[in-house]
């Protein structure tokens, strides 16, 4: 049976395509046809992030995308379009989808980590005018927006869900003292989560602007790293008695920057390196400290729908809000001219790029 569709959609659409590395073509393609378990998404906001960063500089991901292929993937948007078996979703509803879904059958999603789904479903497209969304997605992780909430405070949901997800890794408990160091949008959320959490955060960043907004997010002291050397003893000079930190999370992903996270953290304190270092890459350890000061060291790797979930629900109570993240915005076809900022200016947060700007919408150049 044939889509059931509520308004005419195009035969073409504008989408971001990725050839290579650092080859993004901005080009007319064919709208998705969905099938009977899946739905159309009309993109009303695609967020840039730190993962299409990457994958832009790199030109694939192992597994998330191989070129040529539509890139993107934290968007909110409009349902067009529902396949002939979709009775949770109708068209017009306003809705976020998630960009993967387990299978949840597997050997790790029969002992809850899904995230390490054996056959975990990727999508990519947010950079577009259209998406499908397939169906595995539509049945396990795609939500409805709650009216109250904009596209891009719905948009958020997928990488608040890692931070949740590697906040709650760590144990943090109310009274703890945490090291966060990297403060981009990643960053920001961990401060802001473990704000909220009633734990002390040290903030490590290489700007003076991105301590001030750290500091708006909640974190209580704030060190600027400007050399190449890891601000370790200044961070435990602000522990007690100089111990280290309870819990220290990495969001840069570099060697340097590993290690110099495990040198913060207190005897039985907890090390979470968040920031995925490249392919190869190698961190000399203190076996001894490690061992005798039973240091965990642990990393967190994206997200589940319980995670998913819970960030829109955080989201739709107001403790997370798009403006502290979403600072600039910015049109489909200037999305590379966006990347070639963030490119070249360390901590940038999230710029909602537009598929479909209105002619009165102001779009921001101040990027």
């Amino acid at each position: 049976m044939p889509a059931v569709v509520n308004r005419t959609v195009k035969d073409t659409m504008l989408a971001a395509m990725l050839y290579g590395k650092e080859r993004l073509r901005l080009e007319p393609v064919a709208v998705p046809q969905v099938g009977p378990d899946e739905i159309l998404v009309k993109v009303q906001v695609a967020l840039t992030c730190g993962t299409d960063l990457k994958v832009f500089r790199r030109g694939y991901h192992a597994r998330m995308i191989r070129p040529p292929a539509v890139l993107g993937h934290e968007l909110a948007g409009d349902i067009v379009s529902v396949g002939s078996e979709v009775t949770t979703f109708q068209p017009g509803q306003r809705v976020v989808a998630a960009n993967s879904a387990p299978c949840g059958n597997c050997f790790h999603c029969r002992h809850d980590r899904e995230n390490l789904c054996e056959d975990l479903l990727f999508n990519n497209g947010a950079y577009a005018e259209y998406v499908r969304i397939p169906g595995r997605i539509v049945a396990r992780n795609t939500y409805e927006i709650p009216d109250h909430i904009g596209y891009r405070e719905a948009a958020m949901v997928e990488s608040l869900a890692c931070v949740l997800k590697g906040l709650e890794d760590t144990n943090l408990r109310a009274g703890d003292t945490i090291s966060i160091i990297g403060l981009g949008p990643i960053g920001m959320m961990f401060i802001r989560l473990a704000s909220l959490a009633g734990a002390r955060v040290i903030a490590v960043g290489r700007r003076q602007t991105q301590l001030d907004r750290a500091a708006s997010m909640g974190a209580q002291e704030l060190i600027l790293t400007g050399g190449s050397e890891m601000p370790v003893e200044e961070v435990r000079s602000l522990t007690d008695a100089k111990r280290g930190c309870d819990v220290v999370i990495e969001a840069v992903g570099s060697p340097q920057t590993w290690k110099g996270a495990v040198d913060m953290v207190r005897s039985g304190g907890t090390v979470n390196f968040f920031g995925g270092c490249p392919s190869g890459s190698h961190v000399p350890l203190d076996t001894s400290r490690v061992h005798y000061s039973e240091i965990t060291l642990k990393s967190s790797f994206h997200h589940t729908p319980k995670y998913i979930r819970r960030a829109l629900e955080i989201v739709a109570e107001g403790e997370i809000s798009a403006e502290d993240f979403v600072i600039n915005e910015a049109p489909l076809t200037d999305l590379l001219s966006v990347f070639r900022h963030m490119m070249s200016h360390n901590g940038h947060l999230k710029t909602a790029i537009l598929p479909w700007p209105s002619r009165t919408q102001r779009m921001s150049r101040n990027l």
